[in-house]
């Protein structure tokens, strides 16, 4: 979606999307996603509690975001100053184990992001529409070493039944995008019911683990 999209629904606290509690497939699988210490790659993180999960867990995560309402939203809920520095063309906002980007995700390169070896992806795939999906893929991909993992939550519905964003992210396109450079596991899925929209539509959250190949 264009970057306008984004920052107008920050501004306008038009934040559907965002999940007042660490992440239900995050809690239950994070073990599979990373041993002690990893660094954490977050894209499009927002304000999610997902970030302070991850660091609870003893992990360092850097999370890149384009709006710097969610970025410092994220650190005035957790009662956090961050120390700001610039690391052009991003913002660095950091505090403790946890780092925020502001800026263009596809801006970001290994430099910015320090040595990661996985990232979590809850909004990120399913926020951008199919033409800029492979992109997004391809560009996830190459900050991440051989043998890192992702876990990745996508979200499955007739898309004749709603526009997204969120879009449709079915199983056929997730192999499409993935199966070349990674392993592909199927972890766990259950109904979207927590909004009325996505239980009228039968959207169904699946999560998978994916591990880049050499």
């Amino acid at each position: 979606m264009h970057r306008d999209f984004w920052h107008a629904r920050w501004n306008q606290g038009q934040i559907g999307f965002h999940e007042g509690a660490p992440n239900a497939f995050l809690t239950r699988h994070a073990a599979r996603l990373a041993s002690d210490g990893a660094r954490v790659l977050v894209p499009f993180c927002g304000k999610t509690r997902d970030l302070a999960y991850l660091a609870s867990l003893g992990h360092e995560v850097v999370g890149v975001e384009l709006s710097p309402i969610a970025a410092q939203a994220f650190f005035d809920e957790s009662s956090l100053t961050p120390e700001r520095t610039t690391r052009a063309p991003l913002e660095s906002l950091r505090s403790d184990a946890v780092e925020i980007l502001v800026g263009d995700f596809f801006d970001a390169t290994r430099a910015h992001l320090g040595e990661v070896t996985c990232a979590y992806d809850r909004a990120a795939l399913v926020a951008l529409p199919p033409d800029m999906q492979r992109r997004y893929v391809a560009h996830l991909l190459s900050l991440l070493p051989a043998g890192g993992r992702i876990l990745l939550v996508s979200l499955d519905y007739e898309p004749s039944r709603m526009d997204g964003p969120p879009f449709s992210v079915p199983e056929a396109t997730i192999r499409a995008l993935f199966e070349d450079r990674c392993t592909i596991e199927h972890l766990d899925a259950k109904p979207s019911d927590e909004r009325p929209r996505f239980r009228e539509i039968g959207a169904v959250e699946t999560a998978w683990l994916l591990t880049v190949r050499a």
